[in-house]
């Protein structure tokens, strides 16, 4: 099974350096030095790991056979993707992988559905579910306890408790102002 543990940033200095947005929580492990990871695309790699450091609180890769600015901007967006045990779980009872998230069906506690998750985005302070309704549009659910009530692996759905505002339709917040 592929996971993907990070996605390369913009080039840093002049000798082969990356910004690393780090999509694991191991990364001490999984972008270890020696590490070798497939990429999406799939063109740019396989990449190993030549070194790794910390610099103001990002995490800086080089890779082997990148030594100039010019190699580590072609890398950049790039997906760094790690093969994982199928077997192997998060530790935590409340953690998932990003491939157990992707295309659960969102409701609300009620039953009401919201949509479908596409994707997970990784910011600094929470993580948010993007998810494609039923008309097309999207919305950010931040994937927060206040909000996120349950995630069943099992019936494949999540099961959230918005706050007024986070997922009501923009007619219908107009019309309940007018209401007031």
């Amino acid at each position: 099974m592929q996971l993907v543990v990070a996605r390369i940033g913009r080039a840093h200095g002049i000798k082969g350096e990356v910004t690393v947005e780090v999509r694991t929580d191991e990364p001490e492990l999984r972008l270890a030095p020696g590490a070798v990871l497939t990429t999406d695309p799939a063109a740019t790699g396989p990449l190993t790991i030549e070194t790794g450091r910390v610099h103001s609180g990002r995490l800086l890769l080089r890779f082997e056979g990148v030594s100039d600015r010019t190699g580590a901007e072609a890398l950049r967006n790039t997906l760094l993707i790690a093969e994982i045990d199928p077997d192997e779980l998060p530790e935590g009872e409340d953690e998932y992988y990003d491939h157990q998230l992707i295309d659960l069906d969102v409701v609300t506690a009620d039953g009401t559905e919201v949509g479908r998750i596409t994707e997970i985005s990784h910011l600094p302070t929470q993580d948010l579910f993007i998810v494609e309704r039923p008309d097309g549009s999207e919305v950010l659910i931040p994937f927060v306890e206040e909000i996120v009530a349950e995630i069943d692996l099992e019936e494949q759905k999540a099961v959230i408790t918005p706050p007024p505002g986070l997922i009501d339709d923009r007619a219908e917040i107009a019309s309940s102002r007018e209401e007031s």
